[in-house]
């Protein structure tokens, strides 16, 4: 059976010599592994479509006996490349990436989450990379699961629960515009720290450097 959709490439790994296995965020069917045949090879009809970040129509054959699907054809439509080209970027892209593995399912329709994911990524091409972008999205990633902290019974000062309850209800780019003293990021930081542990069991890998290349 013959499916498409539309999706961000979150990691790519090799499969054999010749075929790379490509995992995807999409709205319709959520986090999904395709398996490309002869991807590496010389002349592939998928070479320069699979790559960090891109974002790209695909179709695929649905394996009913696994996770694993085929990947039939790819037409990419972004490629963010801004993104591969600094480090600081770099490095929040891939500490998203690992944030949306960790907090959503296989094949379970996000259009809220990829949504976000697509905004991250918009936002992460067109301002420097900052701290406040990272807190941003783990507010409103938690706040899309309906795990939203319950601002009035924490301890976080009166400026910085202000702050956190409009980086959660604005999109990304109007929240980079809201102005946190170092005081309040650091908070804000800490307290996600713990908060993140404590619902999705452990940290994503690469967060500490994500905030700390940060501007």
């Amino acid at each position: 059976m013959i499916e498409t959709a539309t999706g961000l490439v979150l990691r790519i790994r090799p499969l054999t010599e010749t075929s790379l296995i490509v995992y995807w965020l999409t709205a319709d069917f959520g986090r999904l592994a395709t398996v490309a045949k002869g991807a590496r090879r010389t002349g592939s009809p998928f070479a320069g479509k699979l790559d960090l970040f891109y974002r790209a129509d695909f179709s695929f054959n649905r394996n009913r006996r696994s996770d694993l699907h085929l990947l039939r054809e790819v037409k990419l439509r972004e490629t963010h490349a801004v993104i591969r080209e600094d480090l600081s970027r770099l490095r929040q892209g891939a500490y998203a990436t690992a944030l949306m593995e960790l907090a959503t399912e296989t094949e379970t329709p996000l259009p809220a989450i990829y949504g976000l994911m697509s905004g991250f990524l918009k936002c992460l091409c067109l301002y420097p990379a900052s701290r406040q972008l990272i807190i941003a999205l783990e507010l409103k990633l938690l706040g899309e699961m309906g795990l939203a902290p319950n601002l009035a019974e924490t301890n976080l000062g009166a400026g910085t629960k202000k702050a956190a309850k409009m980086l959660t209800q604005q999109d990304l780019a109007t929240g980079l515009r809201l102005k946190l003293t170092p005081a309040q990021s650091g908070e804000l930081q800490q307290f996600l720290h713990g908060f993140l542990i404590f619902h999705l069991g452990r940290l994503p890998r690469g967060r500490m450097a994500a905030l700390t290349e940060a501007a």
